[in-house]
């Protein structure tokens, strides 16, 4: 699914040059959990920034489900950025005066579906998180959990080959961020691959394997033992969801 090897990223000023990752490789199996575990300043937001097509390298080679990103445009970064990945951030990045429906909705309209296949998307992963009901609700109006749901029904909405997952619980309780990490791992079951950089050593052990990072490079990692799993399309899951 994400296969990269030797990636190199340096940050350029007039007088300074930082290396964020140092000859990076890591390769992540279709349908499994990886966390990324590391202190601050080590080089994960840079590898997700990367990983997600936000950010260019300098050198060494990145293909994404099969497809080589390396050399990619903007614009056929951004292509692939829509469809191939979802993104789920600490801070829930929701627009403020957009409905839980709308927002789900916005990384659907850049893919131009018909009006039908979206609303039918949005109401499948809304119903996934268990938050059909609330699809009126602004998010001043839900709690720090219920956002972050809605959070992961925009990513999911899409179908994405690649969940990337940037500190998911950083901004909640310790019980909201079991009932996120219980639907991460329900997500991942029926199919999803996911990475998620996070501090918390009790969720990175809720992963199936365990990737350090230190100085942008891997230090240390668990190999790779697939798990059983149900893979079920995520965008007509919503029938099979238990959680409320």
């Amino acid at each position: 699914m994400l296969e990269m090897h030797n990636v190199t990223k340096a940050y350029r000023t007039d007088l300074l040059e930082t290396h964020a990752l140092r000859e990076f490789s890591l390769e992540v199996k279709k349908g499994e959990f990886v966390a990324v575990t590391g202190p601050s300043g080590s080089g994960k937001t840079t590898f997700l920034n990367v990983a997600g097509l936000l950010e260019t390298f300098d050198s060494g080679t990145y293909r994404l489900d099969g497809q080589d990103v390396s050399k990619l445009d903007d614009d056929a970064r951004s292509q692939v950025r829509n469809r191939k990945i979802g993104f789920i951030f600490q801070s829930f990045n929701l627009i403020p005066d957009l409905n839980v429906f709308d927002n789900v909705d916005v990384p659907l309209r850049y893919r131009r579906m018909p009006t039908s296949e979206r609303r039918e998307r949005i109401n499948a992963a809304l119903d996934l998180v268990g938050l059909g009901s609330r699809n009126k609700h602004l998010p001043s109006q839900l709690s720090g959990g219920q956002q972050q749901r809605v959070a992961i029904a925009r990513a999911l909405a899409g179908d994405p080959a690649l969940l990337l997952a940037d500190e998911p619980t950083g901004n909640l309780d310790s019980l909201m961020a079991r009932q996120v990490m219980d639907l991460m791992e329900q997500i991942n079951g029926m199919g999803a691959t996911i990475v998620m950089v996070t501090h918390d050593p009790e969720l990175a052990r809720r992963a199936h394997r365990n990737v350090q990072v230190i100085d942008g490079q891997i230090t240390d990692f668990k190999p790779y033992e697939p798990h059983a799993a149900t893979v079920t399309p995520l965008h007509s899951a919503a029938a099979n969801a238990t959680y409320g």
